[in-house]
């Protein structure tokens, strides 16, 4: 028996520098992610043409957001997947329990999301690059030229709130998956009902108003509340229930 006795930061810092060697792949998958949004969005997020019987005028409009949305599906792919027993068995391989098990997969979601908001914006630049070189006889980019430093990491800070978001939503689903494997298809059949009696609705149903309560929000500080006071709550009810599973199961 050992007489060493580890403190459980310690714990959740070897589980977090293991997860972030062994989980590499995940990042990889990131890439190749980002790179097909990136060829999706060479056809333009947005157009419009006019005419005149002699001349023919049409308009393209570029943005990263294809890119955004994609590495927000990757979020929530990544953050399952690290709640399947798979992974899950990973943290025997140390002094463990729920609690640093749940935090270290915190600790390298929140990393993730940071690499991930990181990349989406700047990939933004990219896809200026390969428009204006392939694409685009005559390009035209913001009339008060390539964003600042200051509207970059902002656009970066956004984008990472977003993701870490979406990767507590899939974290969430995950744990609950593991409770019965049913829900692997009753919680995306849920969702694309709720989804499709919107759309049938024609009024702004539960989705456009969630989405209206994050994303017009004005104020900074605001946004960051309210996204990390739901990412909190979602992180809290997956380890709740993770609490809940057996050992190993």
């Amino acid at each position: 028996m050992s007489l060493t006795k580890m403190s459980m930061i310690v714990v959740i810092k070897k589980q977090y520098a293991f997860k972030l060697q062994a989980y590499s792949q995940v990042f990889l998958s990131l890439i190749f992610l980002q790179m097909i949004a990136v060829l999706f969005s060479l056809g333009g997020v947005a157009s419009m043409g006019s005419s005149d019987g002699m001349v023919e005028v049409q308009l393209s409009y570029y943005s990263a957001d294809m890119v955004l949305v994609f590495t927000m599906l990757w979020g929530i792919i990544s953050a399952v997947l690290i709640t399947t027993k798979a992974y899950r068995n990973d943290d025997y391989l140390f002094i463990t329990n729920r609690l640093t098990s749940n935090l270290s997969n915190l600790l390298f979601l929140l990393t993730a999301s940071f690499i991930g908001g990181i990349t989406a914006i700047l990939s933004s630049y990219l896809l200026k690059i390969v428009v204006n070189l392939f694409v685009s006889e005559y390009f035209f980019s913001n009339p008060n030229g390539w964003p600042g430093a200051l509207e970059t990491l902002l656009g970066i800070f956004s984008a990472f709130l977003y993701i870490f978001l979406f990767c507590m939503l899939g974290y969430l689903a995950g744990t609950l998956v593991q409770f019965h494997k049913s829900l692997t298809a009753l919680l995306p059949a849920a969702i694309l009902g709720v989804l499709f009696l919107d759309v049938a609705d024609g009024k702004a149903g539960v989705f456009a108003d969630i989405f209206t309560f994050y994303h017009s929000e004005s104020s900074v500080f605001l946004f960051f509340l309210k996204i990390m006071a739901t990412a909190g709550l979602l992180f809290l009810a997956s380890a709740g229930l993770s609490n809940r599973l057996e050992v190993r199961s």
